[in-house]
């Protein structure tokens, strides 16, 4: 990740400035409040701006009086028991907005979260950066035979290079292809001052989608969870999940107890279904129980197999 010499001095500035406030605040946010958090080859996270924290959740929750008189270990209780038993409402209380820097195809597979306020770079108004989404080698993956919507064995030698070439080649032409329809380079100087551009909004449609956009993006904390849950899952694409690895520090900082429950209950928590949960207490007891008297199908099967580590009941 490169930042320009504007970018880096915002940042210094923004990092500098000196406010009083009466509202709670989270020491080991504000510690990186502004940084620019590099994800994948040019893209970033940044945390521009929160309220709230673990005591606000635990304020609405009680409906009482600034933080009370209540002990830490308290709070930490009562959060778990709010995460517990899916009381989310208190969670909605906090929120959090970031500057996200991501290539345009995983902008379009994160938009479709649509529990936060959005506000994204205009190549209507402004010209895109001249950057691009590459993989590395080890990210390179054919399609998956089992997943429709997933990578199998990671792509070698010739053919991994040959791919990559293609995706830095055609992203390079078609940026080049924006600029002379622009008539305009990204630096802002003019190709021919004899030729009229065309207009950006036209002009956008060329581009490939690994070029990078940016945008604002402001959720409350329940919805930051619910996003986190699924983005930061191992089922996850790579390049989402990079950016969901990032918010989970963030996370951490922000609001360390409702962290460590989200941690225990949500990432590390598994969800069971009533036939599932029958199955699970008759092999507690040593009973046998067979797929064909459990009534679930063989990936509901497996996948309760793969949750409790009971591999060698897997069909």
């Amino acid at each position: 990740m490169k930042l320009t010499k504007e970018q880096q001095q915002e940042i210094k500035n923004q990092q500098s400035q000196e406010n009083k406030t009466k509202r709670v605040s989270a020491p080991e946010l504000e510690k990186i409040l502004y940084e620019a958090m590099p994800v994948l080859d040019h893209g970033f996270i940044r945390v521009i701006d929160y309220m709230g924290d673990d005591t606000s959740i635990v304020q609405s929750a009680r409906v009482s009086y600034g933080k009370g008189t209540k002990k830490v270990s308290t709070d930490s209780g009562l959060i778990k028991y709010l995460m517990r038993h899916w009381h989310t409402t208190p969670f909605e209380m906090c929120e959090i907005k970031y500057h996200v820097k991501l290539p345009i195809f995983i902008a379009r597979q994160w938009i479709r979260h649509r529990t936060a306020n959005v506000n994204e770079y205009s190549a209507r108004y402004s010209i895109l950066d001249k950057e691009f989404y590459l993989p590395s080698f080890g990210n390179l993956a054919a399609q998956s035979k089992s997943n429709r919507q997933g990578r199998g064995e990671v792509l070698e030698g010739d053919q991994a290079k040959e791919v990559l070439d293609l995706l830095k080649k055609d992203a390079e032409k078609t940026y080049n292809d924006y600029e002379m329809m622009l008539n305009e380079r990204f630096d802002g100087t003019t190709i021919d001052e004899n030729k009229k551009g065309l207009a950006r909004e036209l002009a956008r449609m060329n581009l490939t989608l690994n070029t990078y956009t940016q945008w604002y993006w402001k959720t409350d904390l329940l919805n930051l969870m619910n996003f986190l849950r699924l983005r930061a899952d191992h089922h996850a694409q790579y390049e989402i999940r990079t950016y969901a690895d990032a918010m989970l520090e963030t996370l951490k900082k922000w609001v360390p107890i409702t962290y460590e429950a989200f941690m225990d209950y949500r990432v590390g928590g598994t969800e069971v279904s009533a036939k599932g949960k029958s199955v699970i207490q008759k092999l507690i007891k040593g009973q046998q129980v067979l797929i064909e008297q459990s009534g679930l199908s063989k990936r509901e099967w497996n996948e309760l197999m793969i949750a409790f580590d009971l591999k060698d009941k897997l069909i």
